[in-house]
């Protein structure tokens, strides 16, 4: 499992917590942003490019709030992300709704309760089954454009 690493300024710290966390659980981390002052929308752009390329990566974008990069992710088709300020929920995105992306608020979302989040949104997997309509419903709508009409 890879995961995709981006922030703007303001959860470029986050972000630097969350990674050290990750490559101390044995995860492969990208950090698309690295120290670059990028806004959320080219953060969230650079993320989704990555984890697009394959299966088995998955994304985590950090600002103030969280709210800019989810929004900015759910207009990309393809793309099932979830803003998450707890563990529970993501652990559930995952499970249900089969979601690559999270998506947290450095001024909401403190570092013990990020690793957290971050812990059970990696431990989590899809189920299947009867979450699959909904899953293939969110895969469909006609609303969203494809990341190359963002350029």
């Amino acid at each position: 499992m890879k995961f995709i690493l981006g922030s703007d300024p303001a959860g470029k710290d986050l972000k630097e917590i969350l990674r050290k966390f990750l490559l101390d659980n044995s995860y492969e981390v990208i950090d698309v942003t690295g120290n670059d002052a990028v806004d959320f929308v080219d953060a969230s752009k650079a993320v989704v490019r990555e984890v697009k390329k394959s299966d088995d990566r998955y994304g985590i974008i950090v600002d103030a709030y969280g709210a800019g990069p989810f929004m900015t992710v759910t207009r990309i088709k393809g793309v099932i992300a979830a803003e998450v300020s707890d563990e529970r929920t993501a652990y559930m995105t995952r499970s249900h709704n089969n979601a690559r992306i999270i998506t947290l608020g450095s001024q909401i979302t403190g570092p013990a309760m990020a690793k957290n989040i971050v812990k059970s949104f990696a431990e989590g997997s899809y189920d299947g089954g009867r979450h699959q309509v909904r899953v293939d419903m969110l895969n469909h709508m006609g609303k969203e454009i494809a990341l190359e009409e963002t350029e």
